[in-house]
């Protein structure tokens, strides 16, 4: 992969981040990024919800909101997308500024407030992939609007337009950008949501039903995470994503731009998130799959979280510092990460430290 990033990283960075972000998806979309033309050490292959992942990495929630450059993300070498968050209606999110590099940290603060073009254009773009059979695996990350009076019938609703067209579905309720939204993680309103949810997945009537997973914060504290934790295997979900940003500001508080409101991204969120990934899977006895988010900004990252109980991992903010290559790093990283450790497969080294 030729490594245009190297030269236009640095115009990027100078750019206000939004409209960098902006410049970065039509760069997508024209397919004037190039794809990568490797195979997949076959070590990483896994089969979860009866989905074939080639690889563990992923492109996390927030990238492509609206599913615009699901194809070209797919080809830059991401074994899955995310798209979303999406929101029942469009909504403009929160006023900007709303974003901030933290570029000697690779991190970033931002607001956004789940800012959307709504279900109907989500649907649109999703429908139109399927009739041409585009291969891949593709994520949709679910919100509620803002102004909602009732939480559970937006998921509802997310769930019924998008469980035919996505191979998950994710149910949002840890952005600390939209207020109120991460009450739902306590224990009563989350049984509800996903008992709701749940119920409308099994109305769908499907061939397939998509799995559906829960995204939670990583500023629970031991309780709340062990309410979480048997909710969700009461509820019978497949899956959780271990985790937003944070609203913490770990390493950072003497930054004067530690104090602008938003969730933190990027290494410094990597050892947080990581402890309560972990937590996760000792609290659920690894019994179901976890998506490990957080900081990771390179191979070795990656399989901390393997470690420590991921069967799959998510990038973003580090993309905007590192690029594409990324990607490539990671996937040929693991392989001898994994034959350093003994492990034939990467399924084998999930949850290795707790054994």
């Amino acid at each position: 992969m030729i490594d245009l990033f190297a030269v236009i990283g640095p115009l990027l960075r100078s750019l206000d981040p939004e409209v960098a972000h902006t410049l970065t998806l039509r760069l997508l979309e024209a397919g004037l990024v190039p794809q990568r033309r490797e195979r997949d050490d076959p070590r990483l292959r896994q089969r979860l919800w009866g989905l074939d992942f080639a690889n563990p990495v992923g492109i996390a929630a927030g990238f492509d909101k609206n599913a615009e450059v699901v194809g070209p993300l797919l080809g830059l070498g991401f074994g899955f997308v995310e798209v979303g968050t999406v929101t029942p209606r469009p909504q403009p999110g929160n006023p900007p500024p709303r974003c901030f590099r933290l570029s000697e940290q690779q991190a970033m603060i931002n607001r956004f407030g789940f800012n959307n073009q709504g279900l109907e254009a989500m649907v649109r773009r999703l429908a139109a992939r399927r009739r041409r059979r585009r291969p891949g695996i593709v994520g949709a990350n679910l919100g509620r609007n803002k102004d909602s009076t009732d939480a559970v019938a937006d998921y509802v609703a997310g769930v019924y337009a998008l469980a035919p067209l996505a191979d998950y579905l994710v149910i949002n309720v840890s952005s600390p950008n939209t207020p109120g939204l991460r009450a739902l993680q306590d224990r009563e309103p989350l049984a509800a949501l996903l008992s709701g949810v749940l119920a409308a997945r099994a109305e769908s009537c499907l061939k397939r039903t998509p799995a559906l997973l829960l995204k939670i914060a990583p500023d629970l504290t031991p309780e709340d995470l062990a309410a979480v934790a048997e909710v969700s295997l009461e509820a019978g979900i497949d899956g959780l994503i271990v985790s937003n940003t944070t609203i913490g500001r770990p390493g950072l508080a003497e930054l004067p731009v530690a104090a602008e409101a938003g969730g933190l991204s990027g290494r410094p969120l990597f050892e947080p998130s990581t402890r309560v990934l972990a937590d996760i899977y000792r609290l659920t006895g690894g019994r179901l799959p976890l998506i490990g988010v957080g900081g990771i900004a390179g191979a070795e990252h990656a399989y901390a979280k393997i470690r420590a109980g991921a069967s799959l991992v998510q990038l973003y903010t580090a993309l905007i510092y590192q690029g594409p290559r990324l990607i490539r790093d990671i996937r040929r990283g693991l392989p001898a990460l994994l034959e350093q450790d003994g492990f034939a497969t990467l399924a084998a080294a999930v949850g290795a430290d707790h054994r």
